[in-house]
């Protein structure tokens, strides 16, 4: 349900920086993909970039839209992703950004 004030719709981007076990990765990411969707995300982009510039890297990056910050963190916080986390187990490095999506 997208809100109907753009400034409201998040998206969050997560750039994976070092991956250092894609078993768990994959265990992470079956687990990681319902409890996202359950919690109201949206996948909008993920994998590796087909392009970079100035000082971008190619690694594993995912674009996910949310209908508020409240509700990103409310997935981010639910237990289904926590277990998607637990299962990850420290097997990458990544980095999190939100930004307000543009009107």
């Amino acid at each position: 349900k997208p809100s109907s004030a753009a400034s409201d719709v998040y998206k969050r981007q997560v750039i994976y920086k070092s991956i250092s076990d894609e078993e768990k990765l994959a265990k992470y990411a079956a687990l990681a993909g319902p409890a996202i969707k359950g919690a109201g995300g949206k996948f909008l982009a993920r994998g590796i970039p087909v392009m970079t510039k100035e000082s971008g890297e190619k690694t594993r990056t995912v674009v996910l839209e949310w209908e508020s910050l409240e509700h990103a963190e409310n997935g981010y916080n639910s237990e289904g992703y926590q277990e998607a986390l637990r299962a990850l187990d420290g097997a990458a490095i990544r980095e999190f950004r939100y930004v307000e999506a543009a009107e």
